[in-house]
């Protein structure tokens, strides 16, 4: 008798900067697991949350997947519902495995992982304390203090600093003094490089500061280094693996949102041409950077390595990285022996576990 199909529901747009990317990787999940060599069938039920947090069923989600667009307010069945979250669009006991691709605030932070948890149902990726350490990068970054990885040195940032003129003057001579140019500003809860940009002066380090602020109220600023940007994979819940080393080459002065998400603009060297011993302590680096924040089922970990030093900082961990076409998480397991349809399929059992 064969085994009946897993009842999978995908989870993706949301009320975040990423919305469109969601899509994007949404569309590479579901196509994943419909793939007819998969050995476990899947039963995909998409789900949509528009730019206002509303919840919509299986027929507006493949709208928007057909599209590859974000839909306005007026192509939405009216009246429409208030904002938020009011009741979810399928019956809760019609899905075996959630499966959230949603990236940024209220879908990769932990808010919507406790949604899933509250309804005691199983789900792809780490529960809500790895995702909402995971997410912030405050937070994120003094999991990894605690743990003792090395990291670039970096200053925390409150938005409020920067609306009171006697706060503001010391906290920019204590970044120059400490960090010095160039440095990168980021709100510390946005992916996907939203928000980020690089000051050279004080004019940049203002209005960096000011960007990121309008995104979020907490924020960090990193010393730039001259480094090689490597991302490694990881997999599995009890049990963590690490993909092999890529590296990310980009035509552009840093690798920011449109050199990441344009045709052309960035190239990835899978495997990255490194030392075996780097590769294995990047690979060892990553592992510890998920057990860190309690990071399981999938993460991506990117590093920096000094080449002349032969020096590694951890960067960041994205516990629910892209799928799209260009994505690293995907190819990185691909380069690693794992196609994307069985990636998927891991992933759901992974979440079954």
């Amino acid at each position: 008798m064969p085994t009946p199909p897993v009842r999978v529901g995908v989870v993706f747009g949301g009320d975040s900067g990423e919305h469109d990317v969601s899509i994007r990787s949404a569309a590479t999940v579901i196509k994943a697991l419909s793939d007819p060599g998969n050995r476990q069938s899947f039963h995909v039920v998409p789900l949509y949350i528009d730019r206002e947090g509303r919840w919509w069923p299986e027929t507006i989600a493949r709208s928007v997947l057909q599209t590859m667009a974000a839909l306005a307010d007026d192509q939405l069945p009216q009246p429409l519902p208030a904002r938020g979250l009011r009741q979810l669009p399928v019956d809760p006991d019609q899905i075996d495995v959630w499966y959230p691709v949603l990236h940024g605030p209220n879908g990769e932070d932990g808010t919507v992982q406790g949604l899933f948890t509250l309804m005691q149902k199983p789900f792809v990726g780490s529960g809500v304390l790895g995702s909402a350490v995971g997410m912030d990068k405050l937070a994120m970054k003094a999991a990894f203090a605690a743990a003792g990885i090395s990291q670039v040195p970096y200053i925390a940032v409150d938005k409020a600093d920067l609306d009171d003129p006697r706060r503001l003057e010391p906290l920019l001579q204590r970044l120059e003094a400490e960090l010095g140019y160039p440095c990168f500003v980021k709100p510390a809860n946005l992916g996907s490089s939203v928000g980020i940009s690089k000051a050279r002066t004080r004019e940049e380090l203002l209005a960096g500061l000011k960007l990121a602020a309008e995104l979020d109220s907490r924020l960090v600023v990193e010393q730039g280094v001259m480094a090689r940007e490597l991302e490694c994979a990881v997999l599995g819940r009890r049990h963590l693996k690490a993909s092999v080393v890529g590296e990310v080459r980009f035509d552009a002065d840093w690798y920011d949102y449109e050199t990441k998400y344009t045709e052309g603009r960035s190239q990835t060297l899978i495997p990255a041409p490194l030392p075996g011993d780097v590769s294995e302590r990047i690979q060892a680096m990553a592992i510890e950077a998920c057990r860190a924040v309690h990071a399981f089922g999938q993460s991506r970990v990117d590093v920096f390595y000094d080449e002349s030093a032969d020096r590694i900082w951890l960067n960041e961990i994205n516990t629910l990285p892209g799928f799209t076409s260009q994505s690293m998480y995907p190819t990185l397991w691909g380069a690693s022996g794992i196609p994307l349809p069985q990636l998927v399929a891991e992933l759901v059992a992974t979440a079954q576990e």
